[in-house]
């Protein structure tokens, strides 16, 4: 929304579950964005309507959003262009999943997904994903849409700090995302006690909110420091030595991945953490697939500086190639047109 307020576009954001008194409403009026005073989420449709004629496109993030919101939308303001932001396609996080686990009601909600995600593909004008993998999946089931990349977009750029002053690992997710939650227990269980007998002392350091499950906790003697959620993250990022994405399934571009390599920090991560990012292994990034593959390459890291500041450049490098502000406004501009106007505040 930023990006957009700096390409000269008007930008109205309406929040779904309605409320917009909070402190991060208010800061977003600060940068530019007109956040409409709502109360209740029945108020959001009463703004829309009394704001029709002005709405030139619609981005409707999220399926569980975009599915209500689209016919709306259609009926009140049928001129306005639409775009289904997907975010990350929700039903191939969800078929991962279902066959990591071999779950067949895990299957059967997946494919409900699906439906629902093209549904909303063959009703939008523009449908947004994240990566080159995820445009060629949804191109493949529908081959006449018009699907484009809108990536994570990184706006930080530091290198932190140096090899000799940085210490311990990180790991960060919201506990709440089935796929932060399976690695970390991967992680706890499996990766970091061959990480420990290879580097005796390092300690690993969980950042993120806790989530609606059963609370983590591990003894001191294990080495795992968890510290829920932080409001600045930023001295994690700058000050442990390499971060971790043991991620066994899920989708999209992996916020975690790129914010640590903005910061300079290297990563050790899975495949599936790396999709569709253009990291090449060893070069921007170490790739491993298993628990003791995965330990041995963060031990290898930890203990050689010249790998570690060649990961370092790359992967800061990568992030500015393609996840800038810039990268992502040239994308937008051609599914939105140029700048026009949208609903002055009332």
């Amino acid at each position: 929304m930023q990006a957009l307020v700096s390409a000269g576009y008007r930008v109205a954001f309406v929040p779904d579950e309605g409320g917009t008194t909070c402190a991060n409403a208010t800061r977003l009026r600060a940068s530019g964005i007109h956040v409409p005073r709502l109360h209740r989420p029945g108020d959001a449709p009463t703004w829309l309507r009394l704001h029709r004629g002005s709405l030139a496109s619609a981005i409707l993030c999220r399926h569980h959003a975009a599915g209500h919101w689209l016919p709306l939308i259609r009926a009140v303001a049928p001129r306005a262009s639409i775009v289904f932001d997907t975010v990350d396609l929700h039903f191939l996080r969800e078929m991962r999943e279902a066959e990591l686990h071999d779950d067949r009601r895990l299957h059967r909600h997946a494919e409900s997904t699906r439906q629902r995600e093209l549904g909303l593909v063959d009703r939008a004008d523009t449908t947004w994903v994240v990566s080159p993998i995820e445009r060629d999946l949804l191109l493949e089931a529908r081959p006449n849409a018009t699907v484009r990349i809108v990536s994570n977009i990184i706006d930080e750029d530091t290198p932190g700090q140096p090899f000799e002053q940085r210490r311990d690992l990180l790991f960060v997710g919201g506990l709440r995302h089935p796929p932060n939650r399976d690695a970390v227990e991967w992680l706890a269980r499996d990766i970091f006690p061959r990480i420990r007998t290879k580097l005796p002392g390092v300690r690993l350091h969980f950042v993120g909110s806790p989530g609606t499950g059963p609370a983590m906790t591990f003894p001191p003697e294990s080495g795992i420091l968890v510290h829920g959620h932080v409001p600045d993250i930023a001295p994690v990022l700058d000050g442990c030595r390499i971060a971790l994405a043991p991620l066994r399934f899920g989708a999209g571009v992996k916020g975690k991945v790129n914010l640590s390599m903005a910061h300079g920090q290297p990563v050790v991560a899975t495949a599936c953490a790396t999709e569709g990012m253009h990291l090449q292994p060893g070069i921007d990034v170490l790739v491993a697939n298993d628990a003791e593959t995965f330990a041995t390459a963060v031990a290898r890291l930890y203990q050689d500086p010249i790998l570690w500041q060649t990961l370092s450049n790359q992967g800061r490098a990568n992030v500015r190639r393609y996840f800038s502000p810039e990268a992502a406004i040239a994308t937008a501009k051609a599914s939105l047109g140029p700048p026009g106007t949208l609903p002055p505040s009332p």
